[in-house]
């Protein structure tokens, strides 16, 4: 059986991060979104450095996703969460090429709240191949990445940008 994306993600670089991200069904669909939200920031997101999106074809209609990247957003305790997301194999899938501009995604089929801080510079995107490069030391080029984004948000959280409205629902 073929190893999920994800997992092979999580597999790779376990040695460079601590995984708190949201699970599918971690959350009963009978929650209030309210007591989600909370149990979001406090038990996936609030020890967090860095927030790492995965993209996949449809992330950007999730209302979790959304809920995790403002949470890491938001000020809390050891500051806010810098963030990265990762163009997935299965995002190119379902995108025409014609559709992709110059960074080689579409904006309109990323988070949203993401592109709002792409637009920032707060805020990057990487192309999943490119995570498994190494760099001069011999190190998965994720790593820059995540220590990138590190700096960024110990050194430019003035270009955070989270005032848009939080996802109410999954979009269609």
């Amino acid at each position: 059986m073929m190893k999920s994306t994800k997992k092979k993600f999580e597999d790779t670089f376990e040695h460079l991060f601590i995984n708190e991200s949201v699970h599918e069904g971690e959350y009963d669909e009978e929650l209030s979104d309210g007591y989600v939200k909370r149990l979001i920031q406090e038990n996936n997101v609030s020890l967090s450095s860095v927030v790492v999106i995965l993209i996949g074809a449809e992330t950007y209609k999730r209302k979790h996703v959304d809920w995790e990247i403002y949470a890491g957003l938001t000020e809390k305790v050891g500051g806010h969460s810098g963030l990265i997301g990762i163009l997935l194999p299965t995002y190119y899938s379902a995108i025409e090429n014609s559709d992709l501009d110059e960074n080689k995604y579409h904006i309109n089929t990323i988070p949203q709240r993401l592109n709002d801080n792409l637009s920032t510079k707060y805020a990057k995107i990487y192309k999943w191949e490119d995570v498994f490069r190494t760099n001069n030391n011999g190190e998965y080029m994720i790593k820059d990445y995540i220590d990138a984004a590190f700096d960024r948000k110990n050194n430019e959280s003035n270009k955070i940008e989270n005032s848009r409205p939080q996802m109410k629902e999954n979009m269609e």
